[in-house]
């Protein structure tokens, strides 16, 4: 076998894998199976070095648009090197013949961003290389596109219910602030719609986070301190209605919303092959609970235990903490 042909299907071979990546990252749902995972190893190299430069002030709202960019890059360029190396392999199909591999790239890579840019006209099978490399060129920029839009639409959804939590739970928002606040506007009876839209909330976070993890690494502004905390003021307020609060009509609702929500922080700290964090203390934010809540005018439920509260709470506590830690951001308190 000549040195051509291995560089003819050496190309093929890279092309095939690339496209294969792009695929599986911004197309199938659950993130990249590919063997490059290139917008993984992206985050997985980038992510340290970022949260080291700025300490403990998180991940910026730069840090997710630069990976996403990045990794398109990445793909255009091994693109081109891929079918750079296919049309190198034929450049005695080429009119004139290609006269080194830099050209070969040039020549490919204006056919990928579909410029068209060409010094030579191609002949036999060297049309094929150009022209899929327009066709896989633009296939790739609309499916960049397309994937922006997806982007977007996900993370507007998100936001908008950290917002609205936020607006009666605080920043970072706390389940005994959402309560206290919700018996100081007499709409106690509301809590059961926050715990339904919570519910409707996880279900759509953990359903599209999932499906393209990038959008894990998303901060919005003015979302406070981030949808981690969001997650875990609202399992605690699902725990602090089912275990704490004598609040019967509630009480389902809160525990559909305990389960949605451990199922996604479990699913996603499993995406992300995260060791379960510690969180600060078990009793941070627990002394006095019980008196502010009755200071609220809820009623508290004769079996209340604390301690059981407290049992379940670290159960989520440490995947949502974990969650957080690896964002740089800080997770929901009861205080």
């Amino acid at each position: 076998m000549s040195l051509r042909t291995i560089e003819l299907l050496a190309g093929q071979v890279l092309a095939i894998v690339t496209l294969r990546d792009v695929f599986d990252t911004v197309v199938v749902p659950g993130g990249s199976k590919a063997t490059l995972r290139v917008a993984r190893r992206c985050v997985a190299l980038l992510l340290p070095l970022w949260k080291h430069l700025r300490h403990r002030a998180g991940i910026s709202t730069t840090f997710a648009p630069m990976i996403l960019v990045l990794s398109f890059v990445i793909w255009m360029g091994l693109l081109s090197l891929a079918f750079g190396m296919m049309a190198h392999a034929l450049s005695t199909s080429f009119d004139p013949p290609l006269r080194s591999f830099s050209q070969a790239v040039y020549l490919v890579g204006s056919g990928l961003v579909t410029v068209g840019l060409s010094e030579t006209d191609a002949l036999g099978g060297a049309r094929w290389v150009v022209l899929g490399s327009g066709f896989c060129g633009l296939a790739v920029m609309t499916m960049a596109v397309t994937y922006l839009l997806v982007v977007q639409s996900s993370l507007a959804g998100r936001d908008t219910g950290i917002l609205k939590l936020m607006t009666a739970a605080g920043n970072p928002p706390s389940a005994l602030r959402l309560l206290e606040r919700h018996a100081a506007i007499e709409n106690v009876s509301g809590i059961s719609r926050v715990l339904d839209d919570g519910r409707d909330w996880c279900a759509s976070v953990q359903q599209s986070h999932a499906a393209h993890p990038s959008l894990i690494y998303f901060r919005s502004v003015g979302t406070g301190a981030g949808w981690p905390a969001a997650l875990g003021a609202l399992l605690d307020l699902a725990l602090i209605v089912e275990h704490l609060l004598d609040f019967r009509e509630a009480r389902g609702c809160a525990a559909l919303m305990r389960e949605e929500g451990a199922r996604m922080a479990s699913e996603l700290v499993t995406l992300l092959k995260l060791p379960p964090a510690a969180p600060a203390k078990a009793l941070e934010g627990a002394n006095g609970l019980k008196s502010r809540l009755m200071a609220a005018g809820y009623a508290i439920r004769q079996d209340a235990d604390l301690e059981a509260f407290l049992r379940a709470r670290q159960e989520h506590a440490v995947l949502v903490s974990a969650l957080a830690d690896h964002l740089g951001l800080p997770a929901a308190s009861l205080d």
